[in-house]
């Protein structure tokens, strides 16, 4: 028993040498390049290195498709059938101009009309393009994270431990690093801020908030290994303000509070999450409501409307979507953030899921889930720009102008501009839009008896 407790003596000594060195190489080449905000550039050519491999694997993987007669799977990017914008009224007009000899406005009603409403049944079950919307973007190339990509079976051996090598990689160095940083970032974030929230209010407690925030999201962001590239900096969200975006994932707040100084807007929580909650709002005026409180629309734009109209406050930052879409496309905004009348400052998020998927399907996966595959993934990289500010025209209703910087966030970001609500997720389409299209067809009708009454 003696004889072992030099071995031991030897565990132990090297066990704490290697976490000082582990501590060291994150304090120098993570923690201290986020208080300052640089970079030395690793991330870059860790991104460049994957794109090769990528590359390289998905070659290997279609030659040696080819080689075994095995279909290669394709996603269809732009939808599997091609359509035109064209209205009902048309549509059913062209139906009956190349089905009937009658005059197009004889009868009121014909029944060559259903088919129309058949095709067009069809065609929304075959491709719809709402619910994909709340499914993982699919890849055309494979990424070595198997849950991304239908293509890979076993093609080589050197494929195999490619992808086995990948595996280690990821669960045994970046997963320890990663969850490290995060613990890092929310201890200081919480012992941050309720430190500077016993300052008394002035500008060196704004300073000191706005920097220790900064630090703390930087580290969040690197325990992601987020590469992001924002574009515009002079559109910047300022005070007084509302800054919008589209929505794919928690970690948007992150990305964006990385690089600015913003007040956040929410419901309050119980656990770890309300401790972080607590603690933040002692040094920066975030917007918190009680669970009672955030269906109470009058109440919620109330104190929005407090909070911008106050020029010294913060930008407040807010995600209209209401949930997270797989960053293909952004859906309807809702309204209540653009009735209050201050300046918009929208900002478009655009990920690329190569390295990995940063969408949270919250209706198949929970929190600690979506997080562990963020952490196994190789890498976040996204595009954020921030385009000029907007304000609402004196003509323009509240839904109009939210209308109007979606379109101009989704154009920006390269995202389709859909008018679906986000809530579609989770409920059934509304009565109110089958009724529309129940009014188009019965006015259509009803014009034409109209117009031959007149006549």
């Amino acid at each position: 028993m003696f004889l072992l407790l030099p071995f031991d003596s030897l565990v132990v000594n090297l066990l704490g040498i290697s976490i000082t060195v582990l501590f060291t190489l994150l304090l120098v080449f993570i923690i201290v390049p986020a208080i300052f905000g640089v970079s030395f550039g690793i991330r870059k050519v860790y991104m460049k290195t994957l794109l090769k491999i990528f590359q390289w694997a998905t070659l290997r993987i279609e030659r040696g498709a080819k080689e075994k007669n095995h279909p290669l799977y394709k996603p269809y990017v732009n939808g599997i059938i091609a359509k035109e914008p064209t209205s009902l009224e048309e549509e059913i007009k062209e139906m009956r101009r190349s089905g009937s000899s009658k005059a197009l406005d004889t009868p009121e009603f014909e029944l060559s009309d259903i088919f129309y409403f058949c095709r067009k049944g069809i065609e929304t079950i075959m491709d719809d393009e709402v619910t994909k919307r709340f499914s993982a973007e699919e890849l055309e190339s494979w990424n070595l994270l198997s849950r991304t990509n239908y293509n890979f079976q076993y093609i080589s051996l050197r494929l195999t431990v490619l992808w086995g090598l990948g595996v280690l990689i990821r669960y045994c160095f970046l997963l320890p690093l990663r969850i490290a940083l995060a613990f890092t970032g929310i201890s200081l974030l919480v012992t941050g801020t309720t430190v500077v929230g016993y300052l008394p209010n002035g500008r060196c407690k704004e300073f000191l908030s706005k920097h220790v925030h900064l630090m703390c999201y930087r580290i969040c962001v690197r325990a992601l290994t987020a590469i992001i590239t924002y574009h515009d900096r002079e559109n910047r969200p300022r005070n007084g303000g509302i800054c919008v975006a589209n929505h794919t994932s928690p970690i948007d707040v992150i990305i964006l509070a990385s690089d600015g100084y913003y007040a956040m807007v929410g419901q309050i929580h119980g656990g770890l999450m309300g401790v972080i909650q607590r603690a933040m709002v002692k040094a920066c005026p975030h917007v918190w409501f009680e669970r009672s409180e955030v269906k109470d629309r009058h109440l919620v734009a109330r104190r929005l409307t407090e909070h911008v109209q106050d020029k010294s406050k913060l930008p407040i930052l807010i995600f209209p979507e209401g949930t997270c879409i797989n960053n293909t496309s952004v859906m309807m905004f809702k309204k209540g953030s653009f009735e209050i009348g201050a300046t918009v400052y929208p900002v478009a998020i655009k990920y690329d899921p190569q390295f990995g998927d940063a969408f949270w399907n919250s209706s198949k996966y929970g929190m600690v889930t979506y997080l562990l595959r963020m952490m196994t993934s190789w890498a976040i990289v996204c595009s954020v720009w921030y385009l000029p500010p907007m304000t609402r025209q004196p003509e323009e209703d509240a839904v109009q102008f939210a209308n109007r910087v979606k379109s101009a966030i989704a154009r920006q970001g390269g995202l389709v501009d859909l008018l679906w609500d986000g809530g579609l997720k989770r409920e059934k389409v509304k009565d109110a839009f089958k009724e529309e299209q129940q009014k188009l067809y019965s006015k259509m009708i009803v014009g034409n008896h109209e117009d031959r009454s007149r006549s």
